[in-house]
């Protein structure tokens, strides 16, 4: 092993809570040159099955069954000990090291969530022993767009306790100049969603991801309810201010095909039907990203969906792809979908991400940086959306601070940049790898 201050020293790790109160693993990463680094693991409520393992203690009462402490013992013990001494500016070697220990397809010996807290620290421990932020330690000079932020406004689907089947209906600050902008705009938006509610005497408790979570009567009085707010905080639907949503369409699946699971369960529909449905709204309205619209084996439905609307629209692979090279890649050859989410924690590691992330922009697809439904505050999608200029960034809406905390802190690094920042949103709609292209300019 290498002998610089990059060389891991300690390794440990506990216990932690996340933003709905359940446990999650934090892991703090020590260097011989006095680097450390912290991070702490999200949880997703609606997974893809083909996601990589998160361990959790299930046979325990502890939490109903949710504890980490597995996980946790796995890094204080074959894991600290395999690394210890181990360089940790070797990034893919590291990674590489933790898969091989872990030896299963899905991280299910060790468990992702173990696997991902040491990959992150490692690479945060690296940055701050360079004296760097994480973006330029990853993503070098070149690191300089600021993602359009995909705020979710409103939550439905698994992420709420009300009527709405579609799990996420966002916002896209397209108009803005600058990230700083663009949030306002989405604070503004967000502050007049909630007046209008409350003139309308629904509720404004929030879901999982900080939005409000309404008793409409359909999905597509949701969207409507969300122009009315666009346009009462002064902003133009389809100019200034674009819309998104994430279907969670693998929520929907029943029998072999579709059903409303909250509005109408009763009732089945073919994909053609749910494609059609988007065509229309993709019609109607300015909707220019619609995420899983079917479910995540559906290939046939995928591919019938991006021919039908590819050309018009983002069509983003969030289960479909869990972050999985080997099935983007199906999808890229198969033509189904046009852009993946990319969420750390559905693949495990630092490196399998970043190698997900750059065969997408080699196709040309979309790639959007996203949080989980269960959150910490720790900001390193802040960081990674950044370093790889991905051009998009999922974080939730304009409440809960594990949520705000990633907005806050690409503030700050909007602030560093200075006049090299660019905002990706002046460069919409080209597609992100372009996007990476003028950053290197």
């Amino acid at each position: 092993m290498a002998s610089s201050s990059t060389t891991i020293k300690s390794l440990t790790a506990r216990e932690v809570l996340d933003s709905r109160g359940q446990p999650t693993i934090e892991v703090d990463l020590v260097l011989a040159g006095g680097g450390c680094g912290r991070a702490a693991v999200p949880s997703g409520a609606s997974t893809g099955s083909h996601e990589a393992l998160e361990l959790r203690d299930t046979k325990d009462p502890r939490f109903g069954g949710k504890g980490v402490l597995k996980a946790v013992a796995n890094v204080r013990g074959p894991i600290a000990k395999a690394l210890k001494g181990f360089d940790a500016s070797k990034q893919a070697q590291l990674d590489q090291r933790l898969c091989e220990l872990d030896n299963t397809p899905n991280k299910s010996h060790l468990g992702a969530n173990a696997i991902l807290g040491v990959s992150l620290a490692a690479a945060k421990a690296v940055a701050k022993s360079r004296g760097m932020p994480l973006y330029r330690s990853l993503g070098g000079a070149p690191a300089r767009v600021l993602p359009i932020p995909l705020m979710n406004i409103v939550n439905g689907g698994a992420h709420a306790d009300n009527t709405l089947d579609i799990q996420e209906f966002m916002i896209m600050p397209i108009g803005a100049k600058t990230f700083s902008e663009a949030l306002r705009m989405g604070a503004e938006v967000f502050a007049a969603l909630k007046k209008l509610l409350k003139s309308q005497k629904q509720t404004t408790a929030v879901g999982d991801e900080g939005g409000f979570a309404p008793n409409l009567s359909s999905n597509e009085e949701a969207i409507k309810v969300v122009l009315q707010a666009i346009e009462q905080a002064g902003y133009t639907p389809g100019r200034q201010i674009m819309l998104a949503l994430d279907v969670a369409g693998n929520e929907w699946v029943h029998n072999g095909a579709y059903r409303l699971f909250k509005s109408a369960p009763e009732k089945s529909m073919r994909a053609q039907e749910l494609i059609s449905q988007y065509e229309r709204w993709v019609s109607q309205y300015p909707l220019v990203s619609i995420e899983d619209g079917l479910g995540e084996d559906d290939w046939i439905g995928w591919q019938q969906l991006t021919s039908a609307l590819g050309d018009r629209v983002q069509l983003v692979g969030d289960d479909l792809f869990v972050t999985n090279t080997e099935r983007l890649r199906r999808g890229i050859a198969q033509r189904a979908a046009n852009a993946i989410l990319i969420k750390v924690n559905q693949i495990g590691t630092l490196t399998e991400t970043l190698e997900a992330m750059e065969t997408a922009q080699r196709a040309g697809f979309g790639t959007i940086i996203s949080h989980r439904s269960g959150e910490t505050e720790d900001v390193t999608i802040a960081h990674l959306a950044v370093a790889t200029n991905a051009g998009q960034i999922k974080t939730g809406s304009l409440s809960r601070s594990e949520r705000v905390a990633k907005y806050n802190e690409l503030l700050r690094i909007e602030e560093q940049l200075g006049f090299r920042a660019v905002y990706a949103g002046t460069m919409w709609p080209l597609r992100k790898s372009q996007a990476k292209k003028l950053a290197k300019a």
